[in-house]
């Protein structure tokens, strides 16, 4: 069986002491381009992840959500497409090891998206913030309940049929990517699954979790993201 091309889009902001791991991290041949879109870093963000081998994509507009579509918009100019996209922190909480263990449902069994659950994984004490795991439950709560689609988190580890994200026409510039994605791909009936990753404490300070102003906005922003798309 020919095996699919699987490019990787990495947000990464003030990332230079976890950069260069999470891309030695990741399994050897198993990616065709590994992108971290650089969002207006000040440190050595974009040299270090130069010198792990990386293509690096400034986008100079401050937000997730804008570094990520980066990332799309220079896989759609390609000439060939990937089959599958595979978003992760730059940050180094999550394990890229574990990239099979996303890819193996789009595989094998068809699966459009797969979500890296952190809730049904290993969390290493610390990793997550209470508020973090209080806004999960209620967001994939609230995702059963209006558009009865099960989700047990909003975890940044990911993959997506590259074909199966077009279709979902992402806007969101900011907090509100993650469950953007969820909740379109609930409204449109994708085939959709999680499998159990681990995550451990990040290197540095979240620019959400870490202070009470982003993840109050982080709040309203994924709240507001499930209510506008009703």
């Amino acid at each position: 069986m020919k095996r699919p091309i699987i490019d990787v889009i990495i947000p990464a902001y003030n990332e230079e002491k976890s950069i260069g791991h999470v891309i030695e991290d990741i399994p050897d041949g198993l990616v065709r381009y590994i992108l971290v879109c650089n969002n207006n870093s000040k440190d050595k963000t974009k040299e270090v992840a130069l010198a792990a081998g990386a293509i690096v994509l400034d986008e100079q507009r401050k937000g997730y959500g804008s570094a990520c579509l980066k990332g799309m918009a220079y896989i759609e100019a390609l000439e060939d497409h990937p089959d599958i996209v595979v978003f992760l922190d730059g940050d180094y909480s999550d394990f890229p090891q574990q990239m099979p263990e996303l890819i193996a449902p789009i595989e094998s069994q068809g699966f459009e998206m797969v979500i890296g659950s952190r809730a049904m994984g290993n969390l290493q004490k610390g990793s997550m913030q209470p508020q973090q795991i209080f806004g999960n439950w209620l967001a994939t709560t609230l995702i059963k309940l209006i558009y009865n689609y099960q989700f047990t988190d909003l975890g940044p580890f990911r993959a997506v049929q590259w074909t199966a994200l077009k279709s979902l026409n992402m806007q969101d510039k900011d907090f509100g990517w993650t469950v953007e994605m969820q909740v379109k791909a609930a409204k449109m009936g994708l085939k959709c699954t999680e499998v159990p990753v681990d995550y451990k404490k990040r290197i540095g300070v979240s620019k959400v979790s870490g202070t009470v102003k982003g993840t109050l906005l982080a709040g309203h922003k994924i709240l507001w993201t499930i209510f506008k798309l009703i």
